[in-house]
């Protein structure tokens, strides 16, 4: 804040000072001082969520008649600007804070209650206004749900569906392109290069799959079940109000838990959601790899492929350049997979009827979603749609390919098969110089056998 000076507030603890231009009070006050561990805040879809949460409240407490009009069109106002951003420097709360996300429910309570009452002309409380109908327990596992279906529909699956296309336009590209195949790092029998990127296709595409199952049980919020499951102290349409407010703001098919007691208890939609992202990040990990591979050289290196040059690549070696796109994305992956491993064991902790790492649960997953859909995008428009294609360099590695010989089996059989290899590779001759020599199939039978193109397509070669 701005350092101006203090304020006195109250809470049932006591009172304390708070900074005279802070839109939070006393509780806010105490989780900012209780929890100095890490500076690291919730993060900006998180309050997105929270706000919205507080805005769906506010309209169906309205709709039962449990608060006046004239004090819900204030918090709704407040709290849509809360959404919107308009305030996230008056939520200062360390992630690592109370377990359930009190502090943080009450910071969005505080603030939101200080611009409604602003707004109105008249107090309006941050217990039994702003958070009517609810608790901390159903709100902060109920904003973790919303945030990371946001994120997830309007962030990470479209650009999925980006990268996927342009590996689509690249694989069509290069469909012609017939290169070396490897397994284990060593030569294999030939491959399109086209093919090679389909496979990466097909990976992204089942990402897009599984996570959009995993919105089917993201979509189920805890909002409802207040305290411990029960519902105390809220209507009992009230839950399924705010889905459906939620739903008709955001386009997206909210709607309360078959189970509160699971929503209140577990996160185990979240941990399946991180699971989901970790396959995600393995698939990008994968390719980025299988780029820097491609990239190796130029010229003590594979070489087949040469990424779009983006930057000097050494601070001591000029002219050097690295691929530093797979290499970014390559660390997003490790990240992810990391924050998967701090969801699982958060997971764990649903004890009794409520889960209490819900802040560190909401952290890691929004971020995971969050540097997956940016690297994505970096991986299919700085890497993939631009590379180059070295064809002097698969030519040359695939004319002296000796697995090649692999389509002679059904001719000459393995025996003879892996001694015309053996030699190839030895002399480093090609394939079908040595086949001339110690088969009898003619330059015409070699000639159709050992066509790279053909052996693309599998089967047997007649």
């Amino acid at each position: 804040m701005s350092g101006k000076g203090f304020r006195s507030e109250q809470d049932s603890m006591g009172e304390l000072q708070v900074p005279e231009d802070a839109l939070w009070a006393a509780q806010t006050q105490r989780a900012v001082e209780n929890f100095p561990i890490s500076g690291l805040t919730m993060p900006r879809d998180f309050i997105r969520a929270l706000g919205l949460v507080k805005w769906a409240a506010a309209g169906a407490n309205a709709e039962l008649g449990l608060l006046t009009s004239k004090k819900a069109v204030a918090i709704q106002k407040s709290a849509l600007a809360v959404a919107e951003g308009e305030h996230d420097r008056h939520f200062p709360i360390d992630v690592f804070q109370t377990g359930s996300g009190t502090s943080s429910n009450m910071n969005a309570n505080e603030v939101i209650a200080h611009l409604a009452s602003k707004e109105l002309g008249s107090p309006v409380h941050p217990n039994d206004d702003v958070n009517m109908s609810q608790s901390s327990n159903d709100v902060i596992p109920t904003s973790v749900h919303v945030s990371a279906a946001l994120m997830v529909h309007e962030q990470l699956l479209p650009a999925l569906a980006h990268l996927s296309s342009v590996l689509e336009t690249k694989a069509d590209e290069t469909r012609q392109v017939v290169k070396t195949g490897r397994t284990h790092l060593m030569d294999a029998m030939p491959v399109t290069l086209g093919q090679e990127l389909d496979g990466w296709r097909a990976q992204i595409d089942s990402a897009t799959a599984r996570l959009s199952d995993t919105q089917k049980r993201l979509t189920a919020l805890a909002q409802g079940g207040t305290a411990v499951g029960t519902g105390i102290n809220a209507h009992p349409k009230f839950g399924a109000k705010v889905a459906t407010l939620l739903g008709e703001h955001t386009g997206i098919d909210f709607r309360q838990s078959d189970s509160l007691f699971e929503g209140l208890s577990s996160q185990d939609t979240a941990v399946e959601a991180s699971g989901q992202l970790k396959v995600l990040a393995v698939s990008l990990m994968k390719i980025a790899n299988d780029l820097r591979w491609m990239n190796s050289g130029p010229l003590a290196g594979i070489g087949e492929i040469s990424l779009p040059a983006l930057q000097p690549g050494s601070s001591i070696m000029p002219g050097k350049v690295n691929p530093v796109i797979p290499e970014a994305v390559a660390m997003v992956a490790a990240q992810v997979i990391g924050n998967d491993a701090t969801i699982t064991v958060a997971g764990q902790s649903g004890n009794f009827q409520l889960n209490v790492m819900l802040p560190v649960v909401a952290y890691n997953l929004l971020q995971s979603i969050g540097i997956l859909a940016n690297s994505a995008r970096c991986l299919g428009d700085n890497a993939i749609a631009g590379f180059t294609v070295n064809q002097a360099n698969i030519d040359r590695a695939l004319d002296r390919n000796p697995i090649l010989v692999t389509a002679l089996n059904p001719v000459i059989g393995y025996e003879l098969g892996a001694k015309v290899a053996k030699t190839a590779y030895a002399e480093g001759r090609p394939v079908k110089d040595v086949a001339r020599d110690l088969t009898d199939l003619t330059d015409a039978e070699l000639d159709r056998l050992l066509d790279p193109a053909t052996l693309t397509k599998g089967g047997i070669q007649n």
